[in-house]
């Protein structure tokens, strides 16, 4: 696996940061753009300022991967309170509904299991997300708020445990795009006491979990070079693919976005797979397998070395 940083060029790689509670997701990009002295930095998926925990950064050109990171299934550790109802979903937003009369713990454990597989939830006004070219959240201080159409996530598992008679942990899997405060919110409907997400913490995205991430502040005390140092390579986030080693000749064929025959390399996937493409050891682009008139192949769909 290539090393995730090249000394005297532009950096390039992953770094997966623990987020601190109280900044956007934006101005870690700020900060960590001076850190890495480069203007290509980019997040994996929107994190509130008031969450903590893992936020893949991309550093240099491995910014190509964002849309696939991003669409990987996320972990969390939240703490959701009864009997309150905000306009943002969590304790930061104004109360528009209070009620002291909370459902039973049986109660509360079987409302929560209804939220298992596949659901749909409508994301909050305030949110990043885009909508007749503004974000919903500029809309929602404005006073403002739009239709917004239901989205279809999925809930893998949902862990509840009882903290006290109105607050309750939650540890849930879930896939892209699943919003845990519009999750507390549904819940709290569902009792018919309201809630509001009173904290959450990222622990998994993707394959990036808080074992090996790194806060601002360790950072602070880092030189450029110990910082670029810590850059996983590109390919750490794709490690759930599987690897097709090519030749020179069918190396050069797919660079330039030629598709590569499996029975001319006598390899066999999956119709629909997704795999890392290397050459020499080295990763330099994702395939995904389709069917072409002349048979089965590997089309590039990302190159990740120029």
């Amino acid at each position: 696996m290539q090393n995730g940083h090249n000394t005297g060029t532009e950096p390039c790689g992953v770094i997966v940061m623990d987020k601190h509670e109280g900044v956007s997701s934006f101005r870690m990009i700020q900060i960590l753009r001076k850190m890495f002295d480069t203007k290509k930095v980019g997040h994996t998926g929107t994190l509130d300022p008031l969450a903590t925990g893992v936020l893949p950064v991309l550093v240099g050109r491995a910014v190509k991967a964002s849309e696939y990171i991003m669409s990987e299934d996320k972990e969390y550790s939240a703490v959701m309170r009864l009997g309150i109802e905000t306009d943002t979903e969590d304790i930061t937003g104004n109360v528009i509904r209070s009620d002291s009369a909370i459902p039973g713990e049986d109660e509360v454990y079987r409302v929560c299991g209804s939220f298992c597989g596949e659901i749909s939830q409508i994301p909050p006004m305030y949110s990043a997300i885009w909508q007749d070219g503004r974000r919903l959240h500029e809309i929602a201080r404005e006073g403002g708020v739009v239709e917004r159409e239901a989205r279809k996530v999925n809930i893998s598992r949902l862990d509840v445990k009882k903290i006290d008679e109105a607050t309750y942990s939650l540890d849930v899997a879930c896939s892209k795009g699943t919003y845990i405060r519009t999750l507390c919110a549904d819940i709290g409907k569902a009792l018919g006491c309201g809630a509001a997400m009173a904290s959450l913490r990222r622990t998994r995205s993707g394959n990036f979990t808080l074992e090996g991430a790194h806060t601002i502040s360790e950072l602070e005390d880092l030189s450029v070079e110990e910082r670029r140092a810590l850059l996983l390579p590109v390919e750490s986030a794709f490690v759930q693919y599987r690897e097709i080693e090519l030749s020179d000749f069918y190396h050069r064929l797919a660079s330039c976005g030629a598709e590569i025959y499996l029975k001319k390399i006598h390899t066999h996937a999956e119709l629909g797979e997704t795999v890392r493409m290397k050459h020499n050891g080295e990763f330099f682009a994702l395939g995904r397998v389709e069917e072409f008139p002349d048979g089965t192949a590997i089309r590039p769909v990302k190159q990740f070395v120029l």
